[in-house]
């Protein structure tokens, strides 16, 4: 027990999360006074915070001691690690990244080709989906609890796979357009569907697909099958929650644009007195 619950410091976490928060930094603030107007700030304080705020959380499910519950003893953290990057973490980052800092990385032709096709919806779609199943593969796993470095490339991936997934929804790059609020809708609908398949496998399996969390020491009086359950509920619901949230915002916003356009066009149409 002592070697789940003592701490463990995750140096490659630390230098992953802290890099990316001091890259952040110093392209908001130096590298934006050199490219942008002058008193123009290089990120506004929502973008800053979206953008630490990822970079928080993701820290968080991956360091002491979530990550390590979910290494050595319930699967059901280890799906919360999961859901956290891909559908928190990875959006808020990608929602702190100002319009010129987008332009700023991504400068030339091919690169911003390249970005659009591999930003393309049905790439994203398809590989976010085929990651997210693969990496809760039993010898997926099996291998990741025990092999610190494909732990952390399949977790690069995770996240690289979700950035691309929220590309068409949420890019802050001009050239990389964002689908029209119904085809956001309709994306972030056929996202929340997909994870019913292995969800189902976790929650109706008859035996615990994972031998790893099946021999592993239990933190709390959970077996294996009911930890394996919970797991599924998490991905299915928990998921569908953050995802059903997402459409319920870009819904409202729609709504609220429409109206406002409606209105404009009525007040164009009433005769000059």
């Amino acid at each position: 027990m002592d070697e789940i619950l003592g701490f463990h410091p995750h140096f490659d976490v630390i230098a992953t999360m802290g890099g990316l928060a001091i890259a952040y930094r110093y392209l908001t603030t130096r590298i934006a006074r050199k490219v942008l107007p002058a008193g123009t700030a290089g990120a506004t304080g929502r973008q800053q915070a979206q953008f630490y705020g990822g970079v928080a959380l993701m820290f968080l499910v991956s360091s002491w001691p979530i990550h390590d519950i979910g290494e050595q003893s319930l699967f059901t953290f280890h799906m919360v690690e999961h859901l956290v990057i891909a559908l928190i973490g990875a959006p808020l980052l990608l929602l702190g990244v100002p319009r010129w800092l987008a332009e700023f990385l991504l400068n030339k032709p091919k690169q911003v080709q390249f970005a659009k096709a591999v930003s393309h919806p049905l790439v994203g779609f398809v590989f976010f989906n085929f990651t997210l199943a693969g990496l809760h593969w039993p010898q997926i796993v099996d291998l990741m609890v025990n092999v610190s470095w494909i732990h952390f490339a399949v977790h690069a991936t995770l996240f690289t796979s979700a950035i691309l997934m929220w590309m068409p929804v949420i890019s802050p790059h001009p050239e990389i357009p964002r689908l029209r609020p119904p085809g956001a809708m309709m994306y972030l609908f056929a996202q929340s569907l997909v994870p019913t398949i292995p969800a189902a496998f976790l929650i109706f399996g008859s035996e615990p697909m994972y031998e790893h969390y099946a021999n592993a020491i239990r933190l709390w009086d959970w077996d294996p099958m009911m930890d394996q359950a919970i797991a599924g509920v998490i991905m299915k619901l928990g998921g569908g929650f953050l995802l059903w949230g997402v459409i319920t915002v870009i819904f409202f916003r729609w709504y609220q644009q429409e109206r406002r356009w409606d209105e404009l066009e009525h007040q164009l149409r009433e005769p000059v007195s």
